[in-house]
């Protein structure tokens, strides 16, 4: 039986996973094999709580997407890749690793940058519970919100409206309106904190243009 094509493993930002043909710039897991051998996904959408972001390419490695091995996501960009839940990880991305983690100190008063599985722990907690609702004007650059009926990434000066092909201009919410922040609590800490997530090139050809 044939594979289907595009498979199902390109990530939004609240972490579900979809069937879209671009890639993005990011590739991650959640810990294992979620996928059947015929290239559909199972039931599961996360194998252990280390949800970690990769470079799409890194020292040659190849590897047949949903193989024999775990199963790859694929995200836009970090700040998608961050509302989803999952970090940077920290063998192919260590300069990031390594700079989210001293974020997250700062972020959250700690004497020195949390390991790994610190930080695994953590946004396991937060990715089940449900999203908080938060008032517009205290999500820091990168986050993501709902707004709309979609996505909407907090840049300065406003927002960008998301999708799996890039970013457009899109209404913001005033400062003060609730909205329902899909990046989790402790990684909105982070970046309030100083850590700049990747962009897609849309979304810096958006803030250029302004």
């Amino acid at each position: 039986m044939p594979r289907p094509s595009p498979l199902q493993n390109r990530a939004a930002p609240d972490g579900s996973l979809h069937a879209v043909d671009a890639r993005g710039l990011l590739m991650g897991n959640r810990g294992g094999r979620l996928h059947w051998a015929d290239g559909t996904l199972g039931a599961a959408r996360w194998r252990s709580r280390a949800w970690i972001a990769c470079r799409l390419t890194f020292h040659g490695r190849q590897r047949a997407v949903m193989g024999a091995g775990y199963t790859e996501i694929f995200f836009l960009d970090e700040a998608t890749a961050l509302a989803a839940g999952h970090r940077p990880c920290f063998e192919c991305r260590r300069a990031e690793a390594l700079a989210f983690a001293a974020a997250w100190a700062r972020a959250h008063g700690l004497d020195a940058p949390p390991r790994a599985g610190e930080i695994d722990r953590v946004l396991h907690a937060e990715r089940l519970r449900p999203p908080d609702t938060v008032p517009r004007g205290s999500l820091p650059p990168g986050a993501v919100f709902r707004l709309d009926g979609g996505f909407r990434l907090s840049v300065p000066g406003g927002a960008l409206a998301w999708s799996f092909g890039g970013y457009t201009p899109a209404r913001d919410a005033p400062a003060d309106a609730p909205v329902v922040a899909v990046t989790p609590a402790a990684v909105r800490a982070v970046l309030a904190a100083g850590y700049a997530p990747g962009l897609h090139p849309s979304a810096e050809a958006q803030l250029s243009a302004r």
